[in-house]
């Protein structure tokens, strides 16, 4: 049977395939905090996610990230993903990274540690 966080990952990957930014905006906890990546300063509550993934998805004419694996333990996920996509340049780019998401009981993400580079995508779509 899955688990709440198990279906919250889910329905994160599948909205981001969708290019559904309250879809995947809903997937968190009001006061989630998300590290995209890594390193970056981090996205604190929905109105930073919405404004991060509406600038990312921008760049795309499509974009979708897939689950290659997925390891869950109670609200804990980490998923190692790949992302294929075709900028608005019309180039392709494929990329991969990793995430490690909590969850809430209730089934929200509350925070997302993204490892992956944004430079190389962003510069292929950007040119």
């Amino acid at each position: 049977m899955p688990t709440s966080c198990d279906q919250a990952v889910t329905e994160y990957f599948a909205a981001i395939r969708a290019m559904d930014v309250d879809r995947w905006v809903n997937t968190f906890d009001a006061n989630a905090v998300s590290h995209d990546p890594v390193g970056t300063p981090p996205l604190n509550g929905h109105e930073a996610l919405r404004q991060f993934l509406t600038q990312v998805t921008s760049g795309f004419e499509t974009v979708s990230l897939t689950e290659d694996n997925i390891f869950i333990n109670g609200n804990s996920a980490a998923v190692k993903w790949t992302g294929r996509g075709k900028g608005r340049n019309g180039k392709p780019v494929t990329f991969e990274g990793i995430d490690v998401i909590e969850c809430n009981d209730a089934g929200k993400i509350v925070s997302v540690h993204a490892y992956w580079d944004p430079g190389p995508v962003m510069a292929t779509i950007q040119s």
